[in-house]
């Protein structure tokens, strides 16, 4: 399987697990914490798998960035957590660092 699809499937089931960490409010609510359990275990497995193919540091740096990214996103849309302008901007930097690192270096495997 292409290691960037594993690499998205890995920030989506990071992204679940982040918002289910958030709803199982210290884990008092067992839905939600199933959620944070699912997905961080799977999360972690497709990263694993994504490193047979890609560098780490590309893996990781991916992953982290657009979790933030993501979360970030998550957090303004569902939760209606407030975002500023240089918050907006350190975001929009981060994805600018992301579309560097896999599409402009030579650090991925293009």
């Amino acid at each position: 399987m292409n290691p960037y699809a594993l690499l998205g499937a890995a920030i989506v089931s990071e992204l679940l697990g982040t918002t289910s960490l958030k709803l199982s409010e210290g884990f008092s609510r067992p839905v939600p914490s199933l959620g944070v359990v699912v997905g961080y275990g799977l999360a972690f497995y497709l990263v694993s798998l994504t490193l047979e193919d890609l560098p780490i540091g590309v893996v990781y740096g991916t992953w982290a960035a657009l979790g933030i990214v993501g979360v970030a996103a998550i957090g303004t849309v569902v939760f209606d957590e407030p975002i500023d302008l240089p918050g907006a901007v350190g975001i929009l930097l981060i994805i600018i660092g992301v579309y560097c690192v896999n599409v402009i270096s030579e650090m991925s495997a293009h």
